[in-house]
């Protein structure tokens, strides 16, 4: 069980020895980069209780700034080594936390894709009678922290009472050593290149997807920025905004929706960045997987959904919605294939 001198202090996840210990499944994992893992092993030889800040982490010679640590933090929060908890004690009160692993937990994977937003990236956590947190999620239901049991707090068993000596029994001959594994074979030159090549390629090949993803969220969201200031007014709210807003149709694209229902959902929350809620919920309607809601509170009017389809019946269109309808609405990006 993990006990912090502080509340809102570091946690370890598994209790940590004297000394800082990386595994090597975690030095060798290539999904994070040299620079957060730097940032791992300090935070691993923290003592609990420490208290994680950026702009302290970015402070001191040969440190780098406050903005790369961020970016290292949230590199290693997506892949399971480190999260922000916003922790509700036993006492009431709610204070904010952090938690850290040598290795990655994949359960925080989960949660960082169900809690993380761009204004609150924190995972609310709730503290139990024997000083342990479970995650509570959207429903209210309660789980696992994705913690490890503790056991530097057990007391040790009590030795086991001897057993009665038995007769030596007659000799055996030893069993036969198994056979060593056949070492792997080493790689040609060639077959180095090849593989070389093939690992350039794979890396080309995503930064070219990641280019045009980042274009084509660029193109919807300037374009919807110029829309909106027309339309809706100049921007007031804070200054991150159109990077927030762009953020959310990459996220978009990198799903599977479209730029055209990118800026249909723009234009359905009529919002110059619309919350997270708001702008799920009008992905939903631009993809037709949720009716749009009318201004007298019904639902359009269907003979398919009263009477049941009928084999003369000819296929109608969905009903069009206001942004449909606005000539405003032209998108004048073209599609990526």
């Amino acid at each position: 069980m993990s006990r912090l001198p502080e509340a809102g202090g570091l946690r370890h996840n598994p209790n940590r020895p004297p000394f800082v210990i990386v595994g090597s499944k975690t030095v060798r994992d290539t999904r994070i980069s040299y620079r957060a893992m730097a940032l791992l092993v300090f935070l691993l030889d923290q003592a609990e209780g420490w208290q994680v800040r950026s702009d302290q982490l970015a402070k001191g010679e040969g440190r780098e700034g406050r903005a790369a640590v961020r970016t290292a933090l949230r590199e290693l929060a997506t892949h399971g080594y480190y999260r922000l908890e916003r922790r509700r004690l036993r006492n009431g009160k709610c204070v904010m936390g952090t938690a850290v692993s040598g290795t990655s937990v994949p359960q925080w994977v989960e949660d960082h894709k169900i809690f993380s937003t761009v204004s609150n990236p924190a995972v609310p956590v709730v503290e139990q009678e024997d000083g342990t947190f479970l995650v509570e999620y959207p429903d209210g239901t309660l789980g696992s922290d994705g913690f490890t049991p503790d056991t530097h707090d057990e007391e040790p068993a009590a030795d086991p009472e001897p057993e009665p000596e038995e007769e030596p029994a007659a000799e055996e001959e030893p069993p036969a050593a198994p056979p060593k594994p056949a070492r792997r074979p080493r790689r040609t030159p060639a077959q180095k290149a090849a593989d070389d090549a093939e690992k350039e390629a794979e890396a080309k090949q995503k930064a070219e997807e990641k280019t045009a993803l980042d274009q084509a969220a660029e193109e919807v969201a300037k374009w919807w920025w110029a829309h909106a200031e027309e339309h809706l007014g100049k921007y007031v709210g804070k200054n991150n905004g159109y990077v927030a807003m762009r953020s959310q149709v990459r996220k978009a694209l990198e799903v599977g929706y479209t730029q055209r229902q990118c800026a249909n959902a723009l234009l359905a929350a009529r919002k110059h960045f619309p919350s997270a809620q708001q702008w799920q919920n009008a992905l939903g309607v631009a993809s037709n997987h949720i009716i749009p809601s009318q201004t007298n509170g019904r639902a359009p009017y269907s003979d398919a959904a009263t009477w049941g389809a009928t084999p003369d019946a000819s296929p109608k269109g969905p009903a069009s919605t206001d942004a449909e309808d606005t000539d405003d609405a032209t998108f004048g990006v073209v599609t990526r294939p």
